[in-house]
This record gives structure tokens, sequence and C-alpha cells, in this order.
């Protein structure tokens, strides 16, 4: 299966995630994975492509439909109480950017 988001046709909307982890796990891993799979049953949600490198950076990049999905995914409770947790425990900094996607363009299917 390929990590790379099969998104629709544009416009979309993109919030890319920058982060610099602390160190140790600390539930980090667990809470990663419980916050895509959320993310995959809210309303809107389209897709999600993640990498960290050895040195604790790491960009998530998710993809919506539109700005009210975002919305309502960032309030979220399961997805407020990661954030908080984020933010007290498993990052030393992070950034946040939301993007529309006016078009997109890739390798041809075969």
């Amino acid at each position: 299966m390929s990590a790379v988001a099969k998104t629709p046709e544009p416009p979309y909307y993109a919030v890319i995630f920058t982060s610099d982890r602390t160190e140790g796990d600390r539930g980090y891993a667990r809470m990663a994975e419980r916050m895509v799979e959320l993310a995959r049953e809210q309303h809107g949600f389209l897709g999600v492509e993640s990498v960290r490198a050895a040195d604790g950076v790491g960009i998530t990049v998710s993809y919506w439909e539109s700005e009210e999905a975002i919305r309502h995914w960032k309030a979220n409770a399961e997805h407020l109480a990661a954030q908080r947790g984020g933010q007290t425990t498993w990052y030393a900094d992070y950034f946040l950017r939301v993007a529309k996607v006016e078009r997109q363009y890739g390798k041809p299917a075969p």
C-alpha cells in the first residue's frame, strides 16, 4: 500500500503539521496511530501523509474537503486531548499551517 495519499481533484485543503519530538515515547506512538484512525472517521477527511526523521523532526499533512471539516477535526474531544499532550509532553516545538490546494499533478496511473 502506498504512503502517498490519493486525493480528489482540487480544490481541497491541506493541514501541514511540522513538529520536533521530545525524547522518549511516553505514549506518543499509540496516540499518533489513534489520531490517524480517528481522522479517517471524520466527515471530509481525504487522506494523510506523514514522515519523521531520526532527529525527531516530522511533517504530517492531512487533506480535507473543506475548512468546515478542518474546524470539526480541530474541535474533536479526543483530538483536543492529544493536542494538550503534544503541547505539554510530546513536542519540543511545532507549527501548523492550513493551505488551499488549487492544483495537483503526479505520476500518471499505469
